[in-house]
């Protein structure tokens, strides 16, 4: 007999004594169960994610239904306790002088009907660049923290997803918000748990893309965040006042001469700085220039540093360069440096892609935004309980295995890939919740009659099901 699946007994361990951490935050024991049970349930299920699908996984069809959807309409699952502990679970592996990496970028999940909470018309990404479209759909800022570095990989795990809806939207139970302002609540929510846990020093990085570049944010950035920002190719830049202007009376001038724009910088042929850096396996050639310490236009007290990278272009593949925006920091002589290596930032700015992989992940895989919760804050509470859960079964996977360490595969022709996916990570879940199975091949050649073959059949289905162990 040869083993299909093998069991992990310590992925399902490490994943309910996560699981029962979380009992103290429910009044009623009922409550915790049923939620329990809608965990299991969406490992089960095959379909679509909707709750009525989970239920029927549960074999709980014949029953009334609505106890469930009261888990979300009444808001008996308390996300908002949720996600500070979830950030306990994940410190865990972080000592206080560890570097905190996360990411944060907004997505989207398509609605079948404008009458839902927060759906509203935008911008539908599932359509060429060359025929943009436009969809009912509602808006989310997630904010994921980039697990610790191990042989180049990293994974984005969602610890803070907050509705973002336009104010066309007219959402009712929420007040609508813009990008920049949920990822200062992020970081702010950051700042604060880090503080209750004893951990106000420690060091924060967050990796964004354009959108994120936004003025406000640099304004009200906290002093101990660090931000990576990608930037605008024609970005307006000054340089800082000079030093004998803070002489003499009158108003005391903000802002230096004009920058070049990173446009203009990367046209330059010298000042370039070659890097290697390696991720997800493969080694990187990279060249980078700096700019002095620049400002925006509104946000003269906030220091930053501009970053242009190119990679080695050859006949095939030619990008423009990326230009980057980081804060800068004082050193002991009242210079303005880098908040981190180069090398560390410019490896971390790579990283950023993990969380698009978890939105990929996210949405095709595990069913975010497909249950069917039209009370105005089930709509909002049914979405962040996916993404807790799959964070939650990532965290588990996280402690069992690391980040690159070799999985079992059911194969021979395929060795596996250097980090496990979330498929195998399913594979395992259902493997040791459902018990080992173990199947004799039966081996037949194909008769020329395929009419005249219902014995081989019979048989067959006779093996398989003889082969399960209840």
């Amino acid at each position: 007999m040869s083993s299909t699946i093998p069991q992990n007994p310590e992925l399902l361990k490490n994943f309910f004594t996560l699981l029962g951490e979380y009992r103290p935050l429910f009044k009623q024991k009922r409550t915790f169960l049923r939620v329990l049970q809608l965990v299991l349930g969406e490992i089960f299920v095959f379909a679509r994610h909707t709750i009525s699908q989970i239920i029927m996984a549960l074999g709980h069809n014949e029953e009334d239904w609505t106890a469930w959807y009261r888990l979300f309409s009444r808001e008996r699952f308390p996300y908002t306790a949720f996600r500070d502990l979830l950030l306990r679970q994940v410190l865990a592996k972080y000592g206080k002088g560890d570097l905190f990496v996360v990411a944060g970028d907004s997505t989207q999940t398509p609605r079948s009907s404008r009458k839902m909470e927060g759906s509203g018309w935008l911008r539908n990404l599932r359509t060429p660049p060359f025929m943009v479209g436009i969809h009912a759909a509602q808006r989310w800022f997630h904010g994921a923290v980039l697990l610790p570095e191990e042989r180049s990989y990293s994974r984005a795990l969602p610890l803070f997803w907050q509705p973002a809806f336009t104010e066309k939207s007219q959402p009712k139970a929420h007040e609508p918000g813009k990008e920049w302002e949920a990822a200062l609540q992020f970081l702010n929510w950051l700042q604060a748990q880090f503080a209750q846990l004893g951990r106000a020093q420690q060091p924060l990085l967050m990796v964004a893309d354009g959108a994120y570049d936004h003025l406000k944010l640099w304004q009200n950035l906290p002093a101990v965040v660090i931000l990576l920002a990608r930037s605008a190719k024609n970005r307006v830049l000054y340089r800082l006042p000079p030093a004998a202007s803070k002489q003499g009376r009158g108003r005391k001038p903000l802002y230096g001469e004009r920058a070049k724009s990173p446009q203009a910088l990367w046209r330059e042929k010298k000042g370039w700085h070659k890097l290697e850096i390696t991720v997800r396996g493969k080694l990187r050639h990279l060249q980078y220039r700096l700019q002095a310490p620049v400002l925006r236009k509104g946000a003269a007290y906030t220091p930053l540093f501009l970053i242009v990278v190119r990679g080695k272009s050859n006949a095939h593949t030619r990008r423009e360069p990326l230009p980057f925006l980081v804060n800068a920091v004082q050193n002991e002589n009242g210079a303005w440096i880098l908040p981190l290596p180069i090398e560390t930032l410019l490896f971390w700015a790579w990283q950023r892609w993990e969380i698009e992989v978890a939105h990929r992940e996210l949405k095709s895989n595990f069913g975010l935004g497909e249950k069917q919760c039209w009370h105005p804050k089930a709509a909002v509470l049914s979405v962040q309980w996916s993404a807790w859960l799959y964070a939650l079964l990532l965290l588990a996977g996280y402690r069992t295995w690391g980040l690159a360490s070799p999985t079992p595969v059911p194969s021979r022709w395929w060795r596996g890939a250097p980090r496990w996916s979330l498929n195998t990570l399913w594979r395992a879940y259902r493997a040791g919740l459902w018990g080992e199975h173990e199947f004799r091949p039966l081996n037949r050649f194909t008769q020329g009659d395929w009419l005249e073959i219902t014995d081989f059949f019979q048989a067959l289905d006779n093996a398989v099901f003889a082969s399960a162990r209840s």
